[in-house]
């Protein structure tokens, strides 16, 4: 799975910017993410909770922006206090473009068919 694959790239603190709609595999994704880092935790979508939290090779903190509108929202969300404590993973990050850092993964997920997705990933190591 590309996912685990990428998983095994990473350092233990990178943001990784996740696009797609609505049932595009965004949250499927961060749970392959999630196990290829080790963790054997539930992974759901933090759309009513904001962030999740995940514990493998290192903490693994899991975002939804969709609702998020403005930068007091963001701040209320505590977002800037996870930076550099872990792998950030956010969903609808096309919600808060303008407050990520230059230095991430950007991943593009669109939606094909039911069983097919295709999947662009930028700023990540070879994979």
């Amino acid at each position: 799975m590309i996912a685990q694959r990428l998983a095994a790239t990473l350092s233990g603190s990178e943001i990784i910017a996740m696009y797609g709609g609505l049932g595009a595999g965004k949250t499927a994704f961060t749970r392959g993410l999630v196990k290829g880092l080790g963790s054997e935790d539930d992974v759901s979508s933090p759309t009513f909770a904001l962030v999740h939290e995940y514990r493998g090779k290192c903490p693994v903190y899991h975002f939804d922006m969709y609702r998020i509108t403005s930068a007091d929202d963001l701040y209320s969300t505590g977002f800037y206090d996870y930076e550099g404590c872990g792998v950030m993973i956010i969903e609808w990050s096309e919600n808060i473009e303008e407050d990520l850092p230059d230095e991430r993964i950007d991943i593009h997920i669109k939606y094909i068919s039911e069983n097919e997705r295709e999947l662009t990933i930028e700023g990540a190591r070879e994979i």
